[in-house]
């Protein structure tokens, strides 16, 4: 074995990454002023007056949340035109001091913990109406003021979110942000948070369509990391040749074993960085009445959830609330044919009185998913599945043991059919979860034969489904 695949398969995800992943689907509430305007983007001179919710009601949100099976939700504390939907002693652009003086992160928190939901908050680093924008120190004071009332103020976070979104201050300048404070602050109060997308703990997938790379892997290089927060932390850590080659979650290959030997060979390093999907369940993130009818159909949220959630990555789907302060009906419709969707596929495990053998020997525990896992002698494997009778087959999920890193690099499985053999699915990356949905077979007996991984490959689960 090479000290190359070693150094690989080394890398793994600290507990707040594992318990991040295991949400599966979650949710962006993005609700606030530009709700009341019409704009995705305010620019800060916003009326207070505007913000006028008239029945704002978070329970129906958590409510409609659960209806699809969603685990967490974000809300937008304060959006790039710095209107705080908290209790804020730092600025008057708030609900505070609207006809709707309600803190609706305190009302959130408080239904997120009546429907059991973990709650996580959106705080743009970028302030079109606080005058320090742009000023240095005084700008990161005044953020982090808010940033300790928000992650002191509302109980435990499972994650706060930060864009990149950077613009002119009102003298011109643009702020340089100070991400190691921020993250530091946000580690003393809320040590089991992820920091997300510009954030040392998970990346943003590269689109904003629901799509995953064939291929998602959570080992990438260290400078990606960097370069989603700042230049300024990659120039410390990494040398100009680096810089020189640019890399952005955008880019379609991230961590093949080429492209990771590459990055090695020059000196870099690499960390465990997970992807997040966001993507909105209408075309734009703040409710817009003209979009009612343009609420994403079941197939294509059904497809998103299956390539996401499946493909090694965490969906983000983001609802956002109307101007009565509540979910949409065209939403809450689609969220509950979504869930009724979901569970309709994914509540039975068809293999449930299976064997699963390899090399001869019972695994049991792989129809479980609990922390006894079964890891491989070599590199390749294959994993016999004998049911009792003939089943019709439509999904098969396979979860990797990312505890132990992220190994396998391409599998298929076989069927027996009509006295057969078929390959009914093939793939690359398994890591945290990977649905594989193919055309309805019909049998008893199948192999998931892995024939590539990095070092001996782990397996934690393993389901068989129908839709």
């Amino acid at each position: 074995m090479s000290d190359f695949l070693i150094k690989l398969t080394s890398v793994k995800p600290s507990e707040q990454q594992v318990n991040w992943q295991s949400l599966g689907f979650t949710a962006f509430l993005h609700f606030g002023i530009n709700t009341f305007t019409n704009r995705e983007w305010g620019d800060g001179s916003e009326d207070p007056n505007c913000y006028n919710p008239t029945n704002l009601n978070t329970d129906q949100w958590c409510e409609a949340l659960k209806s699809a099976g969603i685990t967490a939700c974000i809300l937008t504390a304060k959006h790039h035109d710095g209107f705080c939907l908290f209790d804020t002693k730092y600025t008057s652009h708030s609900a505070m001091n609207s006809p709707k003086p309600i803190d609706v992160v305190a009302e959130l928190a408080k239904s997120c913990k009546k429907y059991d939901l973990k709650l996580g908050v959106y705080l743009s680093p970028w302030d079109r109406n606080a005058k320090s924008y742009g000023s240095g120190k005084a700008y990161d004071d005044y953020f982090c003021a808010q940033l300790e009332e928000l992650t002191t103020n509302y109980g435990e976070l499972y994650a706060v979110w930060f864009d990149g979104a950077c613009g002119e201050g009102p003298n011109g300048k643009k702020q340089v942000y100070d991400w190691t404070r921020y993250y530091s602050l946000i580690r003393k109060n809320q040590p089991q948070a992820v920091i997300s997308v510009c954030g040392p703990d998970v990346r943003w997938i590269g689109n904003e369509a629901g799509y995953t790379r064939p291929s998602e892997w959570s080992v990438v290089p260290k400078r990606l990391r960097n370069a989603e927060t700042t230049a300024s932390l990659s120039q410390q850590e990494d040398n100009i040749s680096f810089r020189e080659k640019p890399i952005s979650s955008q880019d379609h290959d991230l961590g093949s074993r080429e492209f990771l030997k590459t990055e090695l060979d020059l000196g870099g390093d690499l960390c465990w960085y997970p992807a997040e999907v966001d993507v909105s369940i209408r075309p734009g993130w703040f409710y817009h009445k003209e979009e009612d009818d343009k609420v994403r159909s079941l197939d294509n949220l059904l497809d998103i959830y299956e390539k996401s959630v499946g493909g090694n990555a965490l969906l983000l789907l983001n609802i956002p609330p109307d101007t009565n302060g509540e979910i949409n009906q065209a939403d809450t419709v689609r969220l509950k044919e979504l869930g009724r969707k979901i569970n309709s596929i994914f509540s039975e495990n068809l293999f449930e009185n299976a064997n699963i053998s390899i090399d001869g020997v019972n695994h049991p525990t792989l129809l479980t998913g609990d922390n006894n896992y079964w890891v491989g002698n070599e590199e390749k494997a294959t994993i016999k599945i004998s049911l009792p009778n003939a089943k019709a087959l439509s999904h098969i999920v396979l979860c990797e043991e990312i505890r132990q890193g992220q190994r396998i690099e391409a599998f298929n499985i076989t069927a027996e059919v009509s006295g057969k053999t078929i390959e009914i699915c093939k793939g690359t990356t398994v890591g945290f979860k990977k649905i594989c949905r193919f055309e309805e077979v019909c049998t008893k007996e199948l192999s998931i034969n892995i024939t590539e991984s990095r070092i001996a490959p782990t397996l934690k689960f393993i389901g068989g489904y129908k839709e």
